[in-house]
């Protein structure tokens, strides 16, 4: 074994043993005080972090350009507060505390979740996409609870310690995790026996990416999603698990179901439920914008023509606009931000 894979897997092992000693030290108190102290960790981390603290308070301030500046650092903090929150507190107990007998206690059924219960409950195959927003691993985790597991599609962890550590707890009650790195077999088998597949599809996926709306700018996304819900015929269904009262509480609701009948008369039907499925993402993150995780990098690759320094294709325009829900307020802020590109924070 070479010295720097030693030394790397040194460094791996020694952050999974802090990390296991963190957790159980925390299990010596009750959630909310965990809860309380992961919150004052994460103001810390906004303070000495100054460098991701600019950047989620710089996404914030494109996204809601009519917030005051006060707004902008609250709602930064708040979602640096609730990162922490997320994986020092809920990401450790959810998977003991949430249980088959408990969840009624823990979790709240919004009314618009019933397209997905209906669809559950028929044994219909669907695929269901959130963002990181409130707590997305907590969506796999309920429906497996109530017995419709879902196969999730996640990134893989640096750390493989850490992570296979956390993918024992994610599937724990029953959630299938697999990584991106030969998952479409197992995606489509799981459509083609009436499965669910679930997507975390606010990531950039790179400058080959489908660059649609998102909170004004052109975002990069998976392609995948939208192709397999053609492929097979499926509905596509936007969901998320907000916070209540910042307590291990939460409300699950469904922001929109995107049905296949919806994009069969569009002109461009990826294009059209790629930025639906965005569109349903941002609303979801504007119900509850401080637990958004503001900080990653969601606009990082830019349209082929934005790294050209030419502006935006007429094509594009056209596609931008005939959206449904598109807007010429909302088409001309597309316009302006990809034509002058906003500088990145320092």
């Amino acid at each position: 074994m070479s010295k720097k894979r030693a030394s790397s897997r040194l460094t791996h092992l020694s952050q999974y043993l802090a990390l296991r000693g963190v957790a159980s030290f925390m299990q010596c108190f009750p959630p909310d005080q965990n809860l309380h102290t992961a919150g004052t960790i994460g103001s810390l981390y906004g303070r000495l972090g100054a460098k991701r603290r600019r950047r989620a308070e710089h996404n914030l301030r494109l996204s809601f350009p009519d917030w005051p500046e006060a707004r902008v650092h609250a709602v930064a903090e708040e979602s640096l507060q609730h990162m922490f929150r997320l994986f020092m507190v809920d990401a450790l107990v959810v998977h003991r505390i949430i249980t088959p007998a408990s969840w009624p206690r823990y979790i709240k059924l919004g009314g618009s979740i019933r397209p997905i219960i209906d669809r559950l409950i028929r044994g219909e195959p669907m695929i269901l996409v959130t963002g990181h927003c409130g707590n997305w691993e907590l969506l796999g985790h309920f429906f497996a609870l109530i017995g419709y597991p879902v196969v999730a599609l996640a990134r893989p962890l640096d750390n493989p310690y850490i992570n296979d550590w956390l993918l024992r707890i994610r599937e724990a009650r029953g959630t299938t995790v697999v990584t991106k790195w030969g998952a479409t077999p197992i995606l489509q088998e799981t459509i083609e026996r009436g499965g669910r597949v679930g997507f975390i599809a606010d990531q950039n996926a790179g400058d080959q990416g489908l660059f649609v709306p998102f909170f004004g700018r052109l975002a990069s996304s998976y392609k995948s999603i939208g192709l397999l819900a053609m492929r097979y015929d499926v509905p596509i269904v936007a969901g998320h698990a907000r916070r209540i009262n910042g307590r291990l509480t939460y409300q699950i609701d469904c922001t929109d179901c995107i049905e296949p009948s919806d994009w069969a008369d569009q002109p461009d039907p990826l294009f059209y439920i790629t930025a639906r499925f965005n569109r349903a993402m941002e609303t979801m993150i504007r119900a509850a914008p401080e637990q958004y995780l503001w900080l990653h990098r969601r606009w990082k690759s830019r349209p082929k023509h934005e790294r050209k320094g030419e502006p935006i294709p007429e094509k594009l325009v056209e596609k931008l606009r005939v959206l449904p829900w598109m807007t010429e307020p909302e088409l001309d802020r597309i316009v302006e931000h990809t034509n002058h590109p906003p500088p990145a924070p320092e």
